[in-house]
């Protein structure tokens, strides 16, 4: 059984940065990729980021390649999302995801979800 506890969310301008962090419980938390995804009100859950059980590969949507940044750190049991150069278009409900062993773009891949931390971008 893996929690997972997202914090960081909050309200800024355009152009400017935020940073996600999510919070896993649990002894197992390396042999867990991991994911970010976002659902904006009225539009389906979208994949964001992934990365590996170690950190050495990571995966990112079309649409954040180049400003969004995510890492982990296992001995904090912790994963980062870097979010630069936001846009309004990036407002959205973010989740934190963790899937056994494999990273995936698929949602349903995904064994773990946290509660989500709101991300608003104003123009």
């Amino acid at each position: 059984q893996v929690q997972l506890v997202e914090s960081g969310g909050g309200l800024v301008q355009a152009g400017g940065s935020l940073s996600l962090s999510c919070a896993a419980s649990g002894r197992t938390f390396r042999w867990y990729a991991m994911g970010w995804f976002r659902q904006a009100p009225g539009k389906q859950r979208e994949f964001v980021a992934a990365i590996s059980t170690s950190g050495g590969s990571t995966y990112y949507a079309d649409n954040v390649k180049g400003r969004f940044t995510i890492s982990r750190d296992n001995a904090k049991n912790t994963v980062y999302l870097q979010m630069n150069s936001l846009e309004p278009e990036d407002t959205a409900l973010y989740y934190c995801a963790a899937a056994w062993a494999v990273s995936s773009f698929d949602s349903y891949k995904y064994d773990y979800w946290g509660q989500g931390t709101q991300v608003t971008v104003s123009s």
